[in-house]
């Protein structure tokens, strides 16, 4: 992953992270599309984000490292109007339209 989009991946950005996954022999990419509730640890070898989509009407999060060969690229698909927090772990209780109330973006 370059600089620039490691400095584009903030809380309240919506991103598409494409990872490699092995099954056997086989190797594909699978798209993981939601929106960045949290960056951990700053610019250090063992900094994270972690992305936040409604899969079938239930949460899910996942937690990428920055410095990873599992994830081949990451794509920005929106970026919010003005967020206040540097974690938006509140974004878990409220629905789909309040998200995109404060943000500004769907989730």
């Amino acid at each position: 992953m370059d600089q620039e989009t490691k400095a584009k991946i903030k809380p309240g950005v919506r991103v598409r992270v494409w990872e490699r996954i092995k099954e056997g022999e086989k190797e594909r990419q699978s798209p993981f599309e939601g929106l960045v509730i949290a960056r951990k640890h700053g610019n250090e070898i063992g900094s994270t984000f972690t992305v936040r989509a409604i899969l079938q009407e239930v949460g899910v999060e996942k937690t990428f490292p920055f410095n990873t060969p599992m994830i081949s690229k990451v794509e920005i698909l929106s970026l919010p109007k003005k967020v206040r927090r540097s974690k938006l772990y509140y974004i878990r209780k409220l629905s789909g339209k309040k998200v995109r109330e404060k943000l500004g973006v769907s989730l």
